[in-house]
């Protein structure tokens, strides 16, 4: 170390804070947050003004973006050059820009992602909307700074005739903050502008009549608009896109999901990747295929749907789970007078107009000066002109040009002073310029006496004094207007709109992103017809929907129609009916409680066997569904908590739990009931509060009581005594019916494990006490079997009846007549040795109006309809 040099010790706590604090500084007002003046950050600023100062304007040839980075980085951006080649690169791209700033000519990358290509294969030039933010900037109306290294100036603000911040936005990144704004209509954000002009008291309300929400390049649809209110009204707030898709019909009944727009910044080919990932991961069914048919003409994303998917349900589905549904944070952090706010609509419109008034300001005193200075020289030569003979005896006896110009000055050529200063006096005044001094008792200036010297010989002519004079006369005009706009702020403001509304009409284009108030999730429900289906669901877990249509009516003790093609030992084991709209709770044998809409189950033929349960449903494998119920809406309130769920289990278990506990969706289900070893649940059903409970036993023994019989539960009890069966091991409980104090003419369908089956009135069962073993409901006999299921039924219904074969008939109730409690009943269906029934389904009256083409074919081989077989 030198003499001369010395260490100074200093705290580094103290001197790391000092560096950070500086360091952050830079990185807020230097590099990521954008002018609320111009919207641009420094990069973009010298990029734009680099560019025109190569004279790159939209009506000049290219030139290679190698020469252009190279021109900012050597005199404007002492960065790397990547950064500024990206940057050019991004202003150049449609989908990036709204209004994009450069004109690029090559690959400057894709919406999939593709890099562009390397600067000294690219062209570039400036977009015509830049002139727009660059107008009359070499007319004193924005400051300029050094650049880095004190060499040259540069522009600290563009002098923008656009609003760029807001139709274009900005992002970034900053010490302890970011910035994302997003980008709007310039025809919508001038109207908006022009209306605060006008009324500069105007609520931001008022001003979302203009400005009505973001507008991407990319199209999208908004959906939503309390963030987009949010965000205008605070600076900050979420504003919710989605992909622009249709669903179409092909010739051969297939669905296809065409999507034609994505949202903002999405990568494409990503977002293809995704959808085949979550397919291949069965996250996302009834999907196909998906291919990817964009060109040069626009987008397009194919998705086929399966023949047994709703394209509705898969779209809701890819909205879900993929990118073609997208949140944007808005945080409107932009610098105002070189400090970091958070600024609402309003805010940031009356930064663009105070900016542009002051544009305005400058550019008219610059103006006036110009025109001042020029009326100066031209009085001058007015002067000369009237006294030609005279300045030119002066200048041909001066000796030096020097010596004729400050005999000029003096006026040594006038003769009468007096004369003189009457006629020209006036003018001398009006068009003295502190730029251009004239002394104290000079006729003329230095510059007007250099002028005048200066002056060529066709001047002299009378016709080019006229052009002087009218020249002159013209700008006396011109300072008049200019030195006008100086005192009046309404013709600044005047000004203002005037040039907004011609960029609007030069740039001005239809908003491409659409709008929806409807805010969340789409609903679903808009796009499914409600109508009923058959849901039918198999032992292994195969589950399906089928229209009512596809089944044919059947007379009674026929061989049926082939159902359902199940695979080897499964069998239909559920078979009802439901409408699409409603919310299905299943119940396992486990007693677990899941949530399916009716539309979510996939659509298949009568002869199809479905899709299995556990690729819809989180339901474990050694589980299985034993009941269900279909409840139109679970988030009414007044209904789910004077409702309850009556639950039976196979060893005469019964508990009742308010529908409240069941009203709250979850993916995984939850518990619904705790099942006793060696139980499982059998039935579920949906009271209000004041029916009857009817239970039946295998043994061919049934009770009935009154609901208010058992008391409310929670979620987790197991239940009490609903019936008592048999001690022999082999009796369990079959089935419950709960009947409404209403409909006490119901009838009780009881079908035996054979095939037997009848109709019972429901007067014949007395009521009596919970936990009893009832009274005889069916003779059972090796002939009939043991009691296999009961059903409540009325003349207006149909019955449904299913095997494990998959053998399906349908008949109407009024066609089987009333018996007795103590009866064996009639052959409802003939059963094959190796054959079992499996399911019993009640089917409204009314639903057979809607049943198309019914056949009465297909009775069976023999065509008998049974005979009556009564004890």
């Amino acid at each position: 170390m030198s003499l001369n040099q010395r260490i100074i010790p200093v705290n580094i706590e103290d001197q790391m804070k000092t560096a950070y604090i500086d360091y952050s500084m830079s990185v807020i007002v230097s590099r990521a947050l954008p002018d609320v003046r111009d919207g641009l950050k420094p990069v973009h600023r010298r990029v734009l003004y680099g560019m025109s100062e190569l004279g790159l304007s939209y009506n000049k040839s290219y030139k290679k973006s190698a020469r252009i980075v190279g021109e900012v980085l050597g005199k404007y951006h002492p960065h790397g050059d990547s950064s500024v080649y990206d940057t050019m690169v991004r202003m150049a791209q449609y989908w990036s820009l709204r209004y994009p700033l450069v004109d690029g000519q090559g690959n400057f990358g894709s919406m999939d992602g593709d890099s562009p290509a390397a600067m000294r294969y690219t062209e570039a030039r400036l977009e015509r909307i830049s002139d727009e933010l660059l107008a009359d900037i070499n007319k004193d109306t924005v400051d300029f700074a050094l650049n880095f290294d004190d060499t040259i100036e540069e522009p600290t603000v563009m002098p923008t005739r656009i609003p760029n911040l807001l139709v274009n936005g900005a992002s970034g990144i900053a010490v302890g903050m970011a910035t994302n704004m997003l980008p709007h209509n310039l025809s919508e954000t001038v109207d908006g502008i022009v209306a605060q002009i006008a009324n500069p008291d105007i609520s931001i309300d008022e001003l979302m009549q203009f400005v009505k929400a973001p507008d991407f390049p990319t199209g999208g649809i908004i959906y939503g608009t309390k963030g987009v209110r949010e965000a205008f009204h605070t600076g900050r707030g979420r504003v919710v896109v989605r992909a622009k898709a249709e669903i179409q019909a092909t010739d051969n009944g297939r669905e296809h999901i065409i999507v034609t727009e994505i949202p903002y910044q999405v990568n494409k080919a990503n977002l293809v990747a995704k959808i085949a990932e979550l397919v291949n991961e069965k996250k996302i069914i009834g999907i196909s295929d998906i291919r990817d048919e964009s060109d040069r003409d626009g987008l397009r994303i194919v998705v086929d749907v399966k023949r047994d998917a709703m394209a509705s349900v898969v779209l809701s589905q890819l909205y879900k789970y993929t990118a073609l549904q997208t949140s944007y944070g808005v945080n409107n952090v932009a610098l105002v007078n070189g400090r970091p706010r958070v600024l609402n609509l309003k805010e940031i419109i009356t930064e663009f107009i105070k900016f542009r008034i002051e544009v305005i300001v400058r550019r008219t005193r610059f103006d006036l000066r110009k025109a001042i200075a020029r009326a100066h020289i031209l009085v001058g030569l007015l002067i000369a002109l009237d006294y030609i003979d005279m300045v030119i005896s002066l200048i041909r006896g001066s000796a030096s040009p020097e010596e004729a110009r400050n005999g000029l000055m003096e006026g040594a050529f006038i003769k009468d002073q007096d004369a003189f200063w009457a006629k020209f006096g006036p003018l001398i005044g009006e068009a003295d310029t502190d730029e251009y001094p004239r002394e104290e008792g000079n006729a003329l200036s230095e510059a007007q006496a250099r002028a005048i010297l200066d002056m060529r010989l066709q001047k002299l002519t009378g016709l080019e004094r006229d052009k002087v004079q009218a020249e002159y006369d013209e700008l006396v005009k011109k300072i008049t207007h200019l030195k006008a706009i100086l005192d009046s702020e309404t013709m600044q403001r005047d000004i203002a709109r005037d040039e907004l509304l011609e960029v609007k009409e030069k740039y001005g284009d239809e908003r491409r992103t659409a709008i929806t108030a409807a805010d969340g999730e789409i609903s679903i429900e808009d796009l499914i017809a409600d109508e009923d289906v058959v849901v039918t669901i198999s032992h292994l877990g195969y589950i399906k929907r089928t229209p009512v249509s596809e089944y044919r009516k059947q007379s009674r003790g026929g061989r049926g129609s082939r159902g359902s093609k199940t695979r080897d030992a499964d069998f239909v084991e559920h078979l009802f009916i439901a409408s699409t709209h409603n919310y299905l709770l299943l119940f396992t044998e486990q007693g677990r409680c899941h949530w399916l809409r009716v539309y979510e189950i996939p659509e298949a033929s009568k002869a199809s066997s479905g899709r299995v349960i556990q690729n819809i449903l989180s339901i474990p494998k050694e589980d299985s569904v034993k009941a269900y119920i279909n409840i139109k809406n679970l988030t009414d309130e007044e209904f789910v908590n004077n409702n309850f769920i009556v639950f039976c289990t196979r060893n005469g278990l019964i508990k009742k739990t308010s529908v409240e506990a069941y009203s709250r969706p979850r993916s995984g289900g939850i518990n619904a009931i705790t099942i006793n070893e060696g139980d499982q649940l059998i039935e579920a059903k949906l009271t209000n509060g004041d029916q009857e409970i009817f239970i039946a036993s295998r043994s061919g023994r049934a009770i009935r009581f009154h609901e208010s019989a058992v008391r409310g539960m929670g979620r987790t009890a197991a239940g009490v005594r609903g019936i008592s069966l048999n001690e022999d091991g082999k009796d369990i409980a079959v089935g419950m019916v709960c009947i409404p104090p209403d409909e006490q003419d119901t009838a009780i369908m009881v079908l035996s494990e054979r095939g037997m089956g009848k109709r019972t009135a429901y007067s014949d069962y007395r009521l009596t006490n919970r936990g009893g073993k009832g009274v005889k409901n069916m003779q059972v006999s090796d002939k009939t079997g043991g009691v296999f299921s009961i059903k409540a039924v009325s003349e207006e219904n149909d019955l449904m009846i299913t095997t494990r074969s998959g053998i399906v008939i349908r008949m109407a109730v009024s066609d089987i007549r009333v018996m007795g409690r103590a009866t064996q009943g009639v052959r409802m269906i003939r059963i094959d040795e190796a054959d079992e029934l499996a399911d019993i389904a009640v089917i409204r009256k009314s639903e057979e109006d809607e049943v198309e083409g019914v056949l009465a074919e297909g009775q069976g081989e023999d065509g008998a309809v049974g005979r009556e077989e009564e004890e």
